[in-house]
Protein backbone atom coordinates (compact mmCIF):
# COMPACT_ATOMS: atom_id res chain seq x y z
CA UNK A 1 0.00 0.00 0.00
CA UNK A 2 1.52 3.68 -0.72
CA UNK A 3 0.74 5.94 1.72
CA UNK A 4 1.20 10.03 1.71
CA UNK A 5 1.16 12.02 4.52
CA UNK A 6 0.65 15.49 4.01
CA UNK A 7 1.24 18.83 6.71
CA UNK A 8 -0.08 21.60 4.51
CA UNK A 9 1.14 24.70 4.88
CA UNK A 10 0.24 27.46 7.01
CA UNK A 11 -1.15 30.21 4.83
CA UNK A 12 0.73 33.15 4.68
CA UNK A 13 -0.17 36.71 6.10
CA UNK A 14 1.51 39.67 4.99
CA UNK A 15 2.50 41.22 8.23
CA UNK A 16 6.19 42.17 9.21
CA UNK A 17 6.28 39.63 11.64
CA UNK A 18 5.58 36.45 9.76
CA UNK A 19 8.86 35.34 8.74
CA UNK A 20 10.26 32.02 6.77
CA UNK A 21 11.85 30.89 10.13
CA UNK A 22 8.62 29.88 11.14
CA UNK A 23 8.65 27.36 8.58
CA UNK A 24 11.04 25.43 9.47
CA UNK A 25 11.18 25.28 13.25
CA UNK A 26 10.17 21.46 13.53
CA UNK A 27 9.36 18.86 11.83
CA UNK A 28 5.78 17.06 12.09
CA UNK A 29 6.35 14.57 14.58
CA UNK A 30 2.19 13.90 14.64
CA UNK A 31 2.32 12.25 11.03
CA UNK A 32 5.51 10.42 11.96
CA UNK A 33 3.92 8.76 14.91
CA UNK A 34 1.02 7.57 12.92
CA UNK A 35 3.18 6.23 10.19
CA UNK A 36 5.10 4.03 12.68
CA UNK A 37 1.34 2.35 12.63
CA UNK A 38 1.60 0.92 8.98
CA UNK A 39 2.99 -2.14 8.10
CA UNK A 40 6.92 -2.38 7.26
CA UNK A 41 5.75 -3.73 3.63
CA UNK A 42 3.41 -0.18 3.29
CA UNK A 43 5.28 2.45 1.18
CA UNK A 44 4.93 5.63 2.99
CA UNK A 45 6.04 9.28 2.92
CA UNK A 46 6.05 12.20 4.29
CA UNK A 47 4.81 16.12 2.99
CA UNK A 48 5.98 19.12 4.59
CA UNK A 49 4.06 22.09 2.81
CA UNK A 50 6.41 24.38 5.08
CA UNK A 51 10.06 22.98 3.67
CA UNK A 52 9.13 21.32 0.83
CA UNK A 53 7.07 21.52 -2.66
CA UNK A 54 4.18 19.14 -2.68
CA UNK A 55 3.48 17.22 -5.85
CA UNK A 56 -0.14 15.71 -6.50
CA UNK A 57 -0.18 14.45 -9.69
CA UNK A 58 0.69 10.86 -7.60
CA UNK A 59 -1.56 8.38 -7.23
CA UNK A 60 -1.13 6.72 -3.92
CA UNK A 61 -3.95 4.53 -2.18
CA UNK A 62 -4.21 6.40 0.77
CA UNK A 63 -3.81 10.10 1.55
CA UNK A 64 -3.68 11.44 5.28
CA UNK A 65 -3.74 15.22 6.09
CA UNK A 66 -3.24 16.95 9.46
CA UNK A 67 -5.61 20.46 9.64
CA UNK A 68 -5.14 23.60 11.45
CA UNK A 69 -7.26 26.18 11.26
CA UNK A 70 -5.04 28.59 9.11
CA UNK A 71 -4.20 25.24 7.32
CA UNK A 72 -7.86 24.41 6.98
CA UNK A 73 -8.38 25.81 3.13
CA UNK A 74 -5.46 24.98 1.69
CA UNK A 75 -6.03 21.26 3.14
CA UNK A 76 -9.51 20.81 1.78
CA UNK A 77 -8.18 22.17 -1.45
CA UNK A 78 -5.64 19.19 -1.35
CA UNK A 79 -8.46 16.99 -0.11
CA UNK A 80 -10.49 17.39 -3.14
CA UNK A 81 -8.11 17.45 -5.67
CA UNK A 82 -7.31 13.62 -4.34
CA UNK A 83 -10.67 12.36 -3.82
CA UNK A 84 -11.74 14.36 -7.44
CA UNK A 85 -9.53 11.37 -8.79
CA UNK A 86 -10.69 8.65 -6.59
CA UNK A 87 -8.40 8.40 -4.30
CA UNK A 88 -9.19 7.91 -0.23
CA UNK A 89 -8.62 10.64 1.77
CA UNK A 90 -8.05 11.00 5.65
CA UNK A 91 -8.14 13.79 7.63
CA UNK A 92 -7.34 14.58 11.43
CA UNK A 93 -5.92 17.10 13.54
CA UNK A 94 -7.20 19.97 15.75
CA UNK A 95 -9.52 21.79 12.94
CA UNK A 96 -11.31 18.62 11.99
CA UNK A 97 -11.93 17.74 15.54
CA UNK A 98 -13.30 21.35 15.92
CA UNK A 99 -15.31 21.59 13.24
CA UNK A 100 -16.16 18.25 12.00
CA UNK A 101 -19.21 18.94 10.21
CA UNK A 102 -17.21 21.11 7.92
CA UNK A 103 -13.83 19.10 7.29
CA UNK A 104 -16.45 15.71 6.47
CA UNK A 105 -17.35 16.93 3.14
CA UNK A 106 -13.39 17.17 1.97
CA UNK A 107 -13.04 13.75 3.18
CA UNK A 108 -13.73 9.66 3.09
CA UNK A 109 -12.86 9.78 6.66
CA UNK A 110 -11.85 12.22 9.37
CA UNK A 111 -10.51 11.57 13.09
CA UNK A 112 -11.56 12.99 16.24
CA UNK A 113 -9.53 13.37 18.86
CA UNK A 114 -5.89 11.98 19.51
CA UNK A 115 -5.20 9.29 16.16
CA UNK A 116 -3.79 7.09 19.50
CA UNK A 117 -6.23 4.30 18.87
CA UNK A 118 -8.39 5.55 16.03
CA UNK A 119 -5.55 5.34 13.48
CA UNK A 120 -4.88 1.99 13.61
CA UNK A 121 -8.16 0.79 13.89
CA UNK A 122 -8.99 2.59 10.49
CA UNK A 123 -6.26 1.09 9.04
CA UNK A 124 -7.41 -2.26 9.38
CA UNK A 125 -10.72 -0.90 8.20
CA UNK A 126 -9.48 0.19 5.40
CA UNK A 127 -6.70 -2.82 4.47
CA UNK A 128 -10.51 -4.47 4.68
CA UNK A 129 -12.36 -1.99 2.84
CA UNK A 130 -15.18 -1.78 5.61
CA UNK A 131 -14.11 2.68 6.91
CA UNK A 132 -16.54 4.32 8.72
CA UNK A 133 -16.87 8.12 8.16
CA UNK A 134 -15.95 9.29 11.69
CA UNK A 135 -13.69 7.86 13.81
CA UNK A 136 -14.32 9.30 17.28
CA UNK A 137 -10.94 8.78 19.68
CA UNK A 138 -12.08 7.59 23.58
CA UNK A 139 -8.32 5.92 24.81
CA UNK A 140 -6.27 8.09 26.31
CA UNK A 141 -2.71 6.22 26.61
CA UNK A 142 0.42 6.79 25.48
CA UNK A 143 1.65 3.55 26.44
CA UNK A 144 0.84 1.64 23.38
CA UNK A 145 1.34 4.59 20.93
CA UNK A 146 4.94 3.92 18.93
CA UNK A 147 8.27 6.07 18.50
CA UNK A 148 7.81 8.70 15.51
CA UNK A 149 9.19 7.46 12.42
CA UNK A 150 12.28 9.87 12.14
CA UNK A 151 13.64 8.20 8.88
CA UNK A 152 10.64 9.29 7.29
CA UNK A 153 12.21 13.25 8.09
CA UNK A 154 14.12 15.15 6.22
CA UNK A 155 16.25 16.44 9.29
CA UNK A 156 18.65 19.21 7.34
CA UNK A 157 15.75 20.93 6.68
CA UNK A 158 14.60 21.73 10.10
CA UNK A 159 16.27 24.18 12.58
CA UNK A 160 15.22 22.00 15.91
CA UNK A 161 14.98 18.27 14.35
CA UNK A 162 15.56 17.09 17.98
CA UNK A 163 11.83 18.01 18.94
CA UNK A 164 9.81 15.76 20.94
CA UNK A 165 6.60 15.17 22.69
CA UNK A 166 6.52 12.85 26.00
CA UNK A 167 3.09 13.80 26.94
CA UNK A 168 -0.55 14.78 25.27
CA UNK A 169 -2.72 17.96 26.18
CA UNK A 170 -2.26 19.71 29.80
CA UNK A 171 -4.09 19.25 33.02
CA UNK A 172 -5.83 22.84 32.80
CA UNK A 173 -8.29 24.08 30.66
CA UNK A 174 -8.68 27.71 29.66
CA UNK A 175 -11.26 29.03 27.89
CA UNK A 176 -9.64 30.58 25.14
CA UNK A 177 -7.36 27.25 24.36
CA UNK A 178 -7.56 25.59 20.86
CA UNK A 179 -6.65 22.03 22.16
CA UNK A 180 -9.03 21.81 25.04
CA UNK A 181 -11.44 20.54 22.84
CA UNK A 182 -9.30 18.09 21.21
CA UNK A 183 -9.55 15.81 24.06
CA UNK A 184 -13.59 15.49 24.67
CA UNK A 185 -14.60 12.51 25.80
CA UNK A 186 -11.43 11.45 27.55
CA UNK A 187 -8.53 12.49 30.12
CA UNK A 188 -6.97 15.71 28.75
CA UNK A 189 -3.51 14.92 30.00
CA UNK A 190 -1.50 11.82 29.60
CA UNK A 191 2.49 10.94 29.35
CA UNK A 192 4.65 8.11 27.62
CA UNK A 193 6.50 5.50 29.92
CA UNK A 194 9.27 7.06 31.16
CA UNK A 195 11.62 4.77 30.03
CA UNK A 196 10.13 4.79 26.27
CA UNK A 197 10.61 8.46 27.25
CA UNK A 198 14.48 8.19 28.02
CA UNK A 199 14.92 5.77 25.41
CA UNK A 200 13.96 8.25 22.55
CA UNK A 201 16.15 11.08 23.98
CA UNK A 202 19.16 8.17 23.86
CA UNK A 203 18.02 7.70 20.16
CA UNK A 204 18.36 11.24 19.21
CA UNK A 205 21.89 12.30 17.52
CA UNK A 206 23.04 15.66 19.27
CA UNK A 207 23.01 17.59 22.70
CA UNK A 208 20.42 19.74 22.26
CA UNK A 209 16.44 18.90 22.44
CA UNK A 210 13.18 20.70 22.27
CA UNK A 211 9.99 19.62 24.27
CA UNK A 212 7.05 20.20 22.78
CA UNK A 213 5.06 19.52 25.31
CA UNK A 214 2.73 22.10 26.37
CA UNK A 215 3.34 21.38 30.02
CA UNK A 216 6.57 19.55 30.48
CA UNK A 217 5.67 19.73 34.29
CA UNK A 218 2.18 18.86 34.67
CA UNK A 219 2.50 15.17 35.91
CA UNK A 220 4.81 15.72 38.73
CA UNK A 221 5.82 12.72 39.28
CA UNK A 222 6.49 11.83 35.14
CA UNK A 223 8.63 14.71 35.52
CA UNK A 224 10.83 14.16 38.57
CA UNK A 225 11.47 10.42 37.01
CA UNK A 226 12.17 11.86 33.21
CA UNK A 227 14.51 14.39 35.23
CA UNK A 228 16.41 12.17 37.39
CA UNK A 229 16.49 9.62 34.11
CA UNK A 230 18.27 12.56 32.51
CA UNK A 231 20.90 13.31 34.76
CA UNK A 232 23.93 12.22 33.04
CA UNK A 233 23.15 12.04 29.66
CA UNK A 234 25.10 15.27 29.24
CA UNK A 235 21.77 16.84 27.36
CA UNK A 236 20.55 20.76 27.28
CA UNK A 237 16.89 21.28 26.62
CA UNK A 238 14.30 23.51 25.99
CA UNK A 239 10.04 23.00 27.42
CA UNK A 240 7.11 24.53 28.99
CA UNK A 241 5.75 24.98 32.06
CA UNK A 242 3.61 27.08 34.32
CA UNK A 243 3.93 29.77 36.59
CA UNK A 244 2.40 27.76 39.63
CA UNK A 245 4.64 24.23 38.53
CA UNK A 246 7.89 26.69 38.99
CA UNK A 247 6.82 27.68 42.44
CA UNK A 248 5.82 24.30 43.47
CA UNK A 249 8.57 21.95 45.39
CA UNK A 250 11.80 21.72 43.59
CA UNK A 251 10.83 20.33 40.56
CA UNK A 252 12.46 22.96 38.61
CA UNK A 253 15.89 22.54 39.90
CA UNK A 254 15.50 18.77 39.09
CA UNK A 255 14.56 19.96 35.73
CA UNK A 256 18.07 22.40 35.44
CA UNK A 257 19.78 19.66 36.93
CA UNK A 258 19.07 17.55 34.11
CA UNK A 259 19.82 20.30 31.30
CA UNK A 260 16.85 23.21 30.98
CA UNK A 261 18.32 26.14 30.02
CA UNK A 262 15.26 28.13 29.03
CA UNK A 263 11.38 27.78 29.64
CA UNK A 264 8.15 29.03 27.60
CA UNK A 265 5.77 30.30 30.21
CA UNK A 266 2.08 31.63 29.36
CA UNK A 267 2.09 34.75 31.60
CA UNK A 268 -0.77 35.83 29.19
CA UNK A 269 -1.88 39.05 30.77
CA UNK A 270 -0.04 41.01 33.52
CA UNK A 271 -3.54 42.48 34.88
CA UNK A 272 -4.44 38.99 37.57
CA UNK A 273 -7.96 40.63 37.90
CA UNK A 274 -8.27 39.56 33.66
CA UNK A 275 -7.55 36.03 33.86
CA UNK A 276 -10.49 34.74 35.63
CA UNK A 277 -12.27 35.22 32.49
CA UNK A 278 -10.22 32.95 30.63
CA UNK A 279 -9.98 30.44 33.60
CA UNK A 280 -5.96 30.80 34.16
CA UNK A 281 -6.74 29.79 37.76
CA UNK A 282 -3.05 28.32 37.67
CA UNK A 283 -1.38 31.96 36.95
CA UNK A 284 -3.88 33.32 39.83
CA UNK A 285 -2.20 31.11 42.30
CA UNK A 286 1.16 31.71 41.05
CA UNK A 287 3.46 34.79 41.56
CA UNK A 288 4.65 36.05 38.55
CA UNK A 289 7.45 37.98 40.40
CA UNK A 290 9.19 34.89 42.48
CA UNK A 291 8.67 32.83 39.17
CA UNK A 292 10.98 34.96 37.73
CA UNK A 293 13.62 35.60 40.04
CA UNK A 294 13.63 31.86 41.03
CA UNK A 295 14.31 30.73 37.07
CA UNK A 296 16.63 33.70 37.00
CA UNK A 297 19.05 32.59 39.78
CA UNK A 298 19.18 29.10 38.13
CA UNK A 299 20.23 30.79 34.92
CA UNK A 300 17.33 29.86 33.22
CA UNK A 301 16.10 32.01 30.23
CA UNK A 302 12.05 32.99 30.17
CA UNK A 303 10.38 33.23 26.64
CA UNK A 304 7.23 34.56 28.33
CA UNK A 305 3.50 34.61 25.58
CA UNK A 306 1.03 37.47 25.93
CA UNK A 307 -2.62 38.27 24.86
CA UNK A 308 -3.81 41.13 23.91
CA UNK A 309 -7.35 41.63 23.60
CA UNK A 310 -9.05 40.49 26.73
CA UNK A 311 -12.28 41.98 27.98
CA UNK A 312 -10.56 43.87 30.77
CA UNK A 313 -7.70 45.29 28.39
CA UNK A 314 -7.71 48.88 27.22
CA UNK A 315 -5.19 50.56 24.65
CA UNK A 316 -2.76 51.27 27.34
CA UNK A 317 -2.43 47.82 27.69
CA UNK A 318 0.50 47.20 25.03
CA UNK A 319 3.04 49.71 26.35
CA UNK A 320 2.65 48.38 29.77
CA UNK A 321 2.80 44.48 29.01
CA UNK A 322 6.41 45.75 27.27
CA UNK A 323 7.40 47.94 30.04
CA UNK A 324 6.85 45.35 32.49
CA UNK A 325 8.46 42.35 30.24
CA UNK A 326 11.64 44.43 29.86
CA UNK A 327 12.45 45.29 33.30
CA UNK A 328 11.51 42.14 34.63
CA UNK A 329 14.10 41.25 31.94
CA UNK A 330 12.15 38.53 29.73
CA UNK A 331 14.47 37.52 27.25
CA UNK A 332 12.27 36.76 24.50
CA UNK A 333 8.12 37.18 24.09
CA UNK A 334 5.55 36.16 21.52
CA UNK A 335 2.22 38.15 21.45
CA UNK A 336 -0.65 37.86 20.25
CA UNK A 337 -4.21 39.12 19.40
CA UNK A 338 -6.91 36.48 21.45
CA UNK A 339 -7.85 34.47 18.86
CA UNK A 340 -11.39 32.85 19.11
CA UNK A 341 -10.56 28.99 17.77
CA UNK A 342 -13.97 27.60 16.56
CA UNK A 343 -14.89 24.59 19.12
CA UNK A 344 -13.44 26.33 22.09
CA UNK A 345 -15.62 28.22 25.44
CA UNK A 346 -13.84 31.58 23.99
CA UNK A 347 -15.59 31.13 20.60
CA UNK A 348 -19.04 30.09 21.49
CA UNK A 349 -19.43 32.97 24.09
CA UNK A 350 -18.10 35.45 21.93
CA UNK A 351 -20.69 34.27 19.25
CA UNK A 352 -23.51 33.66 21.33
CA UNK A 353 -22.87 37.91 22.33
CA UNK A 354 -22.30 38.71 18.53
CA UNK A 355 -18.54 39.55 18.12
CA UNK A 356 -17.72 37.03 16.27
CA UNK A 357 -16.52 39.08 12.95
CA UNK A 358 -15.79 36.57 10.13
CA UNK A 359 -14.94 32.82 9.91
CA UNK A 360 -11.97 33.24 7.63
CA UNK A 361 -9.84 30.91 8.66
CA UNK A 362 -6.60 31.87 7.50
CA UNK A 363 -6.48 35.27 9.83
CA UNK A 364 -7.27 32.94 12.90
CA UNK A 365 -3.30 33.02 13.65
CA UNK A 366 -3.13 35.50 16.71
CA UNK A 367 -1.87 38.03 14.60
CA UNK A 368 -5.61 39.60 13.22
CA UNK A 369 -8.50 40.60 14.71
CA UNK A 370 -11.22 38.55 14.14
CA UNK A 371 -13.84 39.32 16.44
CA UNK A 372 -14.74 42.71 18.35
CA UNK A 373 -13.35 43.58 21.65
CA UNK A 374 -14.75 45.61 24.33
CA UNK A 375 -12.35 48.14 25.71
CA UNK A 376 -10.67 49.68 22.10
CA UNK A 377 -11.49 49.24 18.52
CA UNK A 378 -10.09 46.29 16.11
CA UNK A 379 -7.48 48.96 14.59
CA UNK A 380 -6.45 49.88 18.75
CA UNK A 381 -5.98 46.14 18.97
CA UNK A 382 -4.14 45.52 15.90
CA UNK A 383 -1.75 48.61 15.53
CA UNK A 384 -1.19 48.24 19.35
CA UNK A 385 -0.14 44.46 18.54
CA UNK A 386 1.99 45.43 16.48
CA UNK A 387 4.16 48.37 18.56
CA UNK A 388 4.58 45.97 21.09
CA UNK A 389 6.52 43.63 19.01
CA UNK A 390 8.54 46.70 17.50
CA UNK A 391 9.27 47.99 20.83
CA UNK A 392 10.05 44.91 23.15
CA UNK A 393 12.80 43.62 20.09
CA UNK A 394 14.20 47.41 20.02
CA UNK A 395 17.70 47.37 20.61
CA UNK A 396 16.94 49.43 23.89
CA UNK A 397 14.93 47.56 25.03
CA UNK A 398 16.89 44.35 24.37
CA UNK A 399 19.73 46.26 26.29
CA UNK A 400 17.43 47.39 29.46
CA UNK A 401 16.39 43.70 29.51
CA UNK A 402 19.51 42.26 29.70
CA UNK A 403 19.96 44.63 32.74
CA UNK A 404 18.06 42.47 35.00
CA UNK A 405 20.55 40.04 34.90
CA UNK A 406 23.33 39.83 37.56
CA UNK A 407 25.91 37.66 36.17
CA UNK A 408 27.45 39.61 33.29
CA UNK A 409 28.32 36.36 31.05
CA UNK A 410 24.20 36.12 31.33
CA UNK A 411 23.66 40.04 29.94
CA UNK A 412 25.79 39.43 27.49
CA UNK A 413 23.97 35.57 26.60
CA UNK A 414 20.84 37.95 26.92
CA UNK A 415 21.87 40.43 24.32
CA UNK A 416 23.46 37.45 21.45
CA UNK A 417 19.90 35.55 21.75
CA UNK A 418 17.49 38.21 21.70
CA UNK A 419 19.03 40.32 19.13
CA UNK A 420 20.14 38.31 16.97
CA UNK A 421 17.04 36.18 17.00
CA UNK A 422 14.63 38.73 15.94
CA UNK A 423 17.45 41.80 15.02
CA UNK A 424 19.20 39.73 12.34
CA UNK A 425 15.65 38.08 10.75
CA UNK A 426 16.67 38.58 7.11
CA UNK A 427 20.18 37.10 7.32
CA UNK A 428 18.42 34.20 9.18
CA UNK A 429 16.33 34.39 6.40
CA UNK A 430 18.63 34.28 3.78
CA UNK A 431 20.40 30.87 5.30
CA UNK A 432 16.90 29.23 5.11
CA UNK A 433 16.19 29.75 1.53
CA UNK A 434 20.01 28.82 0.50
CA UNK A 435 19.45 25.43 2.43
CA UNK A 436 22.02 26.06 4.50
CA UNK A 437 19.74 24.82 7.70
CA UNK A 438 22.63 22.59 9.27
CA UNK A 439 25.32 25.54 9.53
CA UNK A 440 22.77 27.91 10.88
CA UNK A 441 21.76 25.39 13.60
CA UNK A 442 25.70 24.78 14.59
CA UNK A 443 25.84 28.28 14.40
CA UNK A 444 22.98 29.40 16.89
CA UNK A 445 24.14 26.64 19.45
CA UNK A 446 27.41 27.60 19.76
CA UNK A 447 26.07 31.12 20.52
CA UNK A 448 23.29 29.90 22.60
CA UNK A 449 25.82 27.42 24.56
CA UNK A 450 28.20 29.71 25.56
CA UNK A 451 28.11 29.98 29.58
CA UNK A 452 28.44 27.69 32.06
CA UNK A 453 25.50 25.97 34.15
CA UNK A 454 24.10 27.30 37.50
CA UNK A 455 25.96 26.82 40.24
CA UNK A 456 25.43 22.85 41.62
CA UNK A 457 24.23 21.90 38.65
CA UNK A 458 25.83 19.15 36.85
CA UNK A 459 25.52 20.52 33.03
CA UNK A 460 28.47 22.64 31.63
CA UNK A 461 26.38 24.95 28.85
CA UNK A 462 23.04 26.55 28.59
CA UNK A 463 21.21 27.28 25.59
CA UNK A 464 17.80 29.74 25.32
CA UNK A 465 14.81 29.13 23.52
CA UNK A 466 13.20 29.63 20.85
CA UNK A 467 11.09 32.77 20.08
CA UNK A 468 8.32 30.86 18.97
CA UNK A 469 6.80 28.45 20.00
CA UNK A 470 4.51 25.90 17.50
CA UNK A 471 4.08 22.16 18.03
CA UNK A 472 3.42 20.38 15.06
CA UNK A 473 2.07 16.99 16.62
CA UNK A 474 -1.01 15.10 15.07
CA UNK A 475 -3.04 17.00 18.47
Amino acid sequence: MKVKMILPALMEAKSPFWRPIKYSLFPPLGLATLAAFLSPEDEVEIVDEHVEELDISDSPDLVVIQVYVTSAFRAYRIADHYRARGIFVAMGGLHVTSLPEEAVSHADSIFLGPGDDTFPAFLADFRRKRTRLVYFSTKRSLHETPLPRRDLIRRERYLVPNSLVVSRGCPHHCDFCYKDNFFQGGASFYTRRVDTALAEIDSLPGRHLYFLDDHLLGDREFAARLFEGMRGMNRLFQGAATVDSILDGNLIEKAVEAGLRSIFIGFESINPEHLPAGKKWHNLRGDYDRAIRRLKDLGVFINGSFVFGLDGDGPDIFDRTVSWAVAKGITTATFHILTPYPGTVLHRSLQKQGRILNREWDLYDTRHVVYQPLGMTTRQLKTGYDRAYREFYRWGSIFRASGAHENLHNRVRHVLYAGGWKRFEPFWNTLIKLRTLPSMRGLLQSVLSTAPAPEGSPGENRTGRLALKEGRSWD
